[in-house]
């Protein structure tokens, strides 16, 4: 009888009928499957912004590298919270992948988030780095930094100026400039580039502070102008190379925002490394580089050591910042 028993379970466990017969797979044979299935992206934006016309030109081409499509998931709140927590709280089998910026780790800084994304989350590629511009509607007396800073020092808080989302990026850029120049901007918050333009146009707010993207094709229309860029060095792209930076015109503000993607940490290597070679690919295909310069935006590629290199450096300078501008305290003040 034992005998018996005995063959009668050699024969399952042969045909991987019987769990725990040794049919679990390798890792190595589980990275050579991968993926297996289509990849979900979190944008933590509502669509129509920078990370979200970013990850759509993405998906265009991915299959091409990855062989599988890659699924946006837009995930607005909370100034990208949302969307981040909901990255770090994925599976580590490389299927969710998630857009990470410097906002990621300004969010951190401020103590609110629940996870250090910083160390939750594993920053895989950047894709570009643009600077913030500082927009005004085409009929605005400003034509420059300096007429904006001196009406706002002859009209304290009258200056009301609108960004994508409290304590983002182009807010931070809003809070340095003003404390830069000691003037005083009254900030309001939207739930992305696209709410603060409405209301700029709407003349519900007289500045904006918001990425390229956003911005170019109202640029080339002429129903908004620029009046500065953060950036080291002008912009290459033709609409926006005559926009004189901050610093050409006496305010020392430089600030530019980098898009990437990033997953939660944990990833079995195998994997981890035949993802970071597709997205590799895929960010340099050509096709997805003319798409992408069509939305205003250039790809400005660096490799996973490069940007986990630059993760951990731009984390300790935005936290310096942070502290030095006060506010994490006007952050605080808003949220009572």
């Amino acid at each position: 009888m034992r005998k018996s028993v005995a063959l009668s379970l050699m024969l399952l466990c042969s045909m991987g009928m019987v769990a725990g017969c040794g049919t679990k797979e390798t890792p190595a044979a589980v990275a050579e499957k991968y993926p297996d299935k289509a990849i979900t992206l979190i944008v933590p934006y509502t669509a129509g912004g920078a990370n979200d016309m970013m990850a759509r030109a993405m998906g265009k081409v991915a299959y091409q590298h990855l062989g599988q499509n890659i699924i946006i998931k837009n995930v607005p709140g909370a100034g990208g919270i949302l969307g981040w927590n909901e990255l770090v709280e994925s599976g580590e089998d490389g299927y969710t992948l998630g857009t990470v910026t410097t906002s990621a780790l300004l969010q951190s800084a401020y103590g609110t988030t629940g996870y250090h994304y910083p160390s939750a989350i594993d920053p895989l590629v950047q894709i570009m780095e643009l600077p913030s511009v500082i927009v005004v509607r085409s009929d605005s007396d400003w034509n420059n930094i300096n007429d904006l800073i001196n009406y706002a020092r002859q009209h304290p808080g009258a200056v009301k100026y609108g960004h994508g989302g409290l304590g983002g990026v182009t807010h931070v850029v809003g809070e340095m400039t003003a404390k830069k120049v000691g003037v005083n901007l009254s900030q309001v918050p939207f739930k992305g580039d696209s709410e603060a333009l409405a209301a700029l146009l709407g003349g519900h707010i007289q500045v904006q502070f918001s990425s390229p993207p956003m911005l170019q094709e109202h640029i080339k229309s002429g129903t908004i102008k620029a009046l500065g860029v953060t950036s080291m060095k002008r912009m290459n792209d033709p609409v926006f190379s005559n926009v004189p930076t901050l610093q050409e015109q006496g305010v020392d503000v430089v600030l530019s925002i980098f898009w990437g993607i990033g997953a939660h940490k944990g990833m079995p290597p195998e994997i981890k490394a035949k993802l970071l070679a597709g997205l590799e690919k895929t960010v340099n295909d050509p096709e997805y580089i003319e798409n992408m310069r069509k939305l205003g935006m250039e790809v400005n590629y660096l490799g996973h050591e490069e940007f986990f290199q630059k993760w951990l450096k731009e984390t300790r300078i935005l936290t310096k910042i942070i502290k030095e501008s006060g506010i994490a305290e006007k952050i605080a003040e808003q949220k009572k």
